[in-house]
C-alpha cells in the first residue's frame, strides 16, 4: 500500500513537471516584443526584430536617410525573393556609447558550432547610428563574412537585458 502511493507520488511529480515544461516552452516562444525605440539599442533591437516579423517597412524605417541607403525595393527583395534565410548564429546588441549625434552599438556576432566536438566564437563589432530629425536611425550595421541580421531571441543576463538574433546570408552592410 505505501510502495502504490511512493509510485503514485512520483508518477504526479513527473506528470506536473512535463506540464510545467511545456508551459515554459510555449510562452517563451513568443516573448519577442518592440521596445522604446528612444535609445540606439532600442532601434537595432527594433530593426532586427521587424525583419524577423516580415515587416519590412517598419524596418527600412530605422535606416537613416544617407546617400548610400538602398530603395525600399532594393532592401525588401533579398528577403521575400527566399535568398536570405536564417542561419545558425546569434547576435547579443551591448551597451551604448554617444557622442552628439552618433552613436555606437556594441554588437557580438555568435557563431555556433557545427559539430558536437567544436566550441562557438564571438566577434565583437559596432553599429552606427546617427540621430536624424531626434531620432536614431541606423547608419550601418557590422558587416560580418556574408551576415545580415534577420531573427530576434530576448536573452538575460544579471543585470541588464541582451539581445540575441539569428543571422542570415547576405553580402556587404545593412544600409
Amino acid at each position: 500500500m505505501k510502495q502504490d502511493r511512493f509510485l503514485t507520488g512520483i508518477l504526479i511529480g513527473i506528470g506536473v513537471l512535463i506540464i510545467a515544461a511545456l508551459a515554459v516552452f510555449f510562452i517563451r516562444r513568443d516573448g519577442q516584443s518592440y521596445v522604446s525605440d528612444n535609445t540606439p539599442e532600442g532601434v537595432v533591437h527594433n530593426y532586427v526584430l521587424a525583419v524577423l516579423n516580415k515587416d519590412y517597412k517598419k524596418a527600412y524605417g530605422y535606416l537613416a536617410d544617407l546617400d548610400h541607403k538602398p530603395t525600399f525595393d532594393e532592401f525588401r527583395n533579398p528577403f521575400v525573393t527566399g535568398s536570405l534565410n536564417p542561419g545558425n548564429s546569434a547576435l547579443d546588441v551591448g551597451k551604448s556609447e554617444i557622442t552628439g549625434d552618433d552613436a555606437y552599438v556594441e554588437v557580438a556576432l555568435i557563431y555556433n558550432p557545427s559539430d558536437p566536438f567544436s566550441t562557438g566564437y564571438r566577434d565583437v563589432q559596432r553599429a552606427i547610428l546617427v540621430k536624424q530629425n531626434g531620432a536614431w536611425k541606423l547608419s550601418s550595421m557590422p558587416t560580418y563574412a556574408h551576415v545580415l541580421f534577420v531573427g530576434l531571441q530576448l536573452v538575460s543576463d544579471t543585470a541588464e537585458m541582451t539581445r540575441s538574433v539569428a543571422l542570415s546570408e547576405s553580402e556587404g552592410s545593412l544600409a
